[in-house]
């Protein structure tokens, strides 16, 4: 375990991870908001080697990856890519674990954490439209910065099914 707050285990993912992000990642695919993100292939032998890729990145600063543990149970991930300007995060909670602060509480545990290794810039890209992630984001302390239109799906007739995007930062 890496970090422990009062209700989270938080520590880096291993690639025996993969059940339980596939989990996170179907549960994800179910809701109205998957239509804002780039689809999840939830076939286990796509999951495992994604996951297995994660686990071994997870050596530096580079490419962070975190799991978000109630007890031994997976309910989350974070995970931290560098980019020109600082780490972009991305986050993904299995619904059964929606609206109890399980996000924002991890999230401020490991900005703590990263803080201790100089990491202080973030950003993050989410739809308008999803709330939850928007109300999250701004909750930590995150500012809309930008806006853009996205598309990651196609309609029957092979248009982009586009949506407004927004590019959110802290710490800069």
């Amino acid at each position: 375990m890496l970090l422990k707050t009062e209700r989270i285990n938080i520590r880096h993912i291993v690639a025996d991870d993969w059940k339980s992000i596939r989990d996170i990642w179907v549960d994800f695919n179910s809701t109205e908001y998957a239509k804002y993100d780039t689809p999840h292939i939830t076939e286990d032998a796509n999951v495992r080697a994604r996951i297995a890729k994660w686990a071994a990145a997870n050596s530096g600063t580079e490419h962070m990856f975190f799991a978000i543990c109630l007890d031994e149970i997976v309910i989350g991930y974070i995970a931290f890519n560098i980019r020109e300007n600082g780490h972009e995060i991305g986050y993904c909670f299995h619904s059964a674990y929606h609206g109890k602060g399980y996000a924002k509480e991890s999230h401020l545990a490991l900005f703590d954490y990263l803080r201790t290794l100089g990491i202080t810039k973030f950003s993050a890209g989410t739809a308008l439209n999803n709330t939850p992630s928007v109300k999250l984001l701004t909750s930590l302390g995150f500012k809309l910065v930008e806006q853009e239109k996205v598309s990651f799906y196609k309609d029957a007739d092979g248009n982009d099914i586009v949506f407004d995007g927004g590019i959110f930062e802290y710490g800069y």
